[in-house]
């Protein structure tokens, strides 16, 4: 069904319901003529009158009245759809999706979830925790969250935190039986809490800087997850070093139950980032997500 088709059913349905061209065109705003000549064109189509009209009425002809009888229904459930979708577009509302890596979560979203439900109640947030790199179009999510240095090009950007550092850590019980490493490549003497992103890469090449170098060492250890928080745990219980988000473990590093290592050599990255396509039309639930995030982290 074409839009001239529909707009002829929507008048018939006025009308019939009015009994009366003026008042019918005063809803849908438009001209007395413009909705005589939309169920004139109808009619032709469907090969029969539909109304009939007098100088001082009109109403259904009988097939009118079979014909609106049938499509009546169906036509309020395409009303009723329309009206339902076009809340959306002044109310934030509905399901917003979001695919973000774990380590992200406590430091950046966390924060602010509780009063962005209060704010909106009728936005529910969906978080899918993942670390490998989405196409968040074709999963399905509004928008992702990944640091700035595997953003693709074609991607508007929102920052979420300032510059972000990965650091080595271990505990104290650890470091004090194994030494604390001096360089990079002292790792080789110690156990590396090892993550594994999806199921097969493993980040056993952890990357460092020094005097604008950029280098990588192999690491060996006896503990491979695909849960960056419980690599934390490990670390904390005193099995090993792990590499991490510094802003990830910076209430451990408080308390003194983690330190960092090798500090000298952690490399550093723009930051976080809440990225969605440049193409795409931001929904007013993404909106007001992106509008909170600008009000409570504090981020440029």
């Amino acid at each position: 069904m074409d839009k001239n088709q529909l707009d002829g059913l929507l008048a018939l349905k006025l009308v019939a319901e009015k009994r009366n061209f003026t008042a019918a065109a005063e809803e849908l705003g438009i001209s007395p003529p413009a909705i005589s000549k939309m169920i004139k064109q109808l009619e032709k189509r469907l090969g029969v009158a539909l109304l009939t009209r007098t100088t001082r009425s009109t109403s259904l002809t009988e097939a009118g009245i079979r014909f609106l009888g049938q499509a009546g229904p169906g036509l309020e459930q395409i009303l009723s759809a329309i009206t339902s979708v076009g809340s959306y577009a002044d109310k934030p509302s509905g399901v917003l999706r979001i695919n973000l890596p774990r380590a992200t979560y406590q430091p950046y979203i966390e924060p602010l979830l509780a009063s962005f439900a209060k704010k909106y109640p009728d936005i529910t947030v969906d978080l899918y925790f993942s670390d490998q790199t989405e196409d968040v179009v074709q999963s399905g999510f509004d928008a992702g969250i990944r640091h700035s240095d595997i953003l693709a090009q074609d991607m508007v950007a929102v920052r979420i935190s300032g510059p972000i550092r990965f650091v080595v850590v271990g505990s104290k019980k650890y470091l004090d039986k194994m030494g604390r490493p001096k360089t990079p490549k002292d790792l080789l003497l110690h156990n590396c809490l090892k993550f594994r992103f999806g199921s097969s890469s493993v980040y056993d090449r952890w990357e460092f800087e020094h005097n604008g170098r950029d280098f990588q060492v192999h690491v060996k250890g006896s503990v491979i997850m695909n849960d960056p928080l419980l690599l934390v745990d490990a670390a904390v219980g005193g099995m090993g070093l792990t590499y991490v988000l510094e802003d990830t473990v910076k209430d451990y590093l408080k308390s003194g139950k983690l330190e960092v290592v090798l500090n000298q050599f952690a490399p550093s990255s723009a930051g976080y980032f809440l990225y969605y396509p440049k193409r795409s039309q931001v929904q007013p639930k993404l909106r007001a997500f992106i509008g909170h995030i600008k009000e409570h982290l504090n981020v440029r």
